[in-house]
């Protein structure tokens, strides 16, 4: 049992200050998975103090969504130093951490990560326990499982917050299984009523995001391999946001690099066919060898990866394809 392992091993260090850190501009996924582990763990520790922090803080649907399930729990400033333990959670890679990064590396306290994106070999070689499990849906579909096997009866606001994780990283069901199926009728069993929830999931797109969308189209350059359409391009912020629209215009990979300073920051995503047909995982086989290349880390799933690092735009772009077409011959 994955919860023993994590219970066992706070049951030996018997923490004081636990720290949960989700990474830059976290999403429901993220901060939900945070906030129930949470919750999770004070049942068992009821004195046990945690704290909950986002590098960048979480992103704007994540905010809304805590205030509305009227969840006040993120600091500003962890007490990493101070830790007993440190738990990662939804963090596939320790650059994900921005400024907090080094201290978790200087600390000499016991790392868990706990993640559904593949594995990446820096963070297997810093945690002290990772649990890891990419055919979960989420994060949060991971720590449900927990409750489960610690035979933990949910709150409705636990479930209703797992709930939204699952349904924003499954984009509303769409890449769900049937385990994450039977998860959903279960929390719905609990109290959460799913058209509701879901609606909280809507949030209109802001102007600067339209913008972003939009110049990523100007800015577009596509290759034809074969039968699949790859397209690359270059904004200065919601590079995430822009890949996605591009897959939606017809691509069947999207590629979308920004720069602020130096640092590099480039969004991944495929359709589903093209990772079915190809095999190209594109967190395990595109980010995190890119990642390496130019200084920095790269993970993430099949279908949606992410690459921090250092250099030129438009020679990272073109490593990048080049990559994807390596993979492809």
């Amino acid at each position: 049992m994955k919860t023993t392992s994590i219970m066992s091993l706070i049951d030996k260090l018997n923490p004081k200050l636990v720290v949960l850190l989700c990474h830059h501009n976290a999403d429901p996924d993220a901060v939900f998975a945070a906030f129930t582990l949470s919750q999770l763990l004070k049942r068992f520790r009821p004195q046990l103090s945690i704290d909950i922090a986002a590098a960048q803080g979480p992103s704007k649907l994540s905010k809304h969504l805590l205030n509305t399930l009227q969840i006040n729990m993120l600091t500003l400033q962890p007490r990493i130093d101070e830790a007993d333990l440190i738990v990662l959670l939804d963090t596939n890679t320790i650059q994900q951490l921005d400024k907090w990064a080094e201290s978790v590396k200087a600390s000499c306290s016991p790392i868990i990560a706990i993640d559904h994106h593949a594995a990446h070999p820096e963070t297997q070689h810093l945690a002290t326990l990772y649990i890891i499990d990419e055919e979960a849906s989420s994060t949060c579909e991971m720590i449900y499982q927990f409750f489960k096997e610690m035979k933990v009866e949910l709150t409705e606001t636990e479930a209703k917050a797992l709930f939204l994780g699952i349904a924003f990283d499954t984009r509303h069901f769409i890449l769900a299984n049937s385990v994450t199926f039977n998860i959903i009728v279960e929390l719905i069993e609990v109290g959460v009523d799913a058209k509701e929830a879901l609606s909280l999931l809507s949030l209109p797109m802001d102007f600067s995001e339209r913008v972003a969308r939009l110049k990523a189209c100007q800015n577009m350059m596509l290759k034809r391999v074969n039968n699949w359409l790859m397209v690359s391009s270059q904004v200065s912020a919601f590079q995430s946001s822009a890949a996605r629209a591009l897959l939606r215009l017809g691509a069947h990979v999207a590629v979308v690099a920004g720069q602020r300073e130096r640092m590099l920051q480039i969004s991944l995503r495929s359709c589903q066919d093209f990772y079915e047909k190809t095999g190209i995982h594109l967190g395990r086989d595109i980010a995190n060898p890119l990642g390496e290349k130019i200084h920095g880390m790269g993970g993430g799933h099949s279908t949606a990866a992410g690459v921090n690092g250092i250099g030129d735009v438009e020679a990272t772009l073109k490593r990048c394809m080049n990559l994807l077409m390596e993979k492809l011959n």
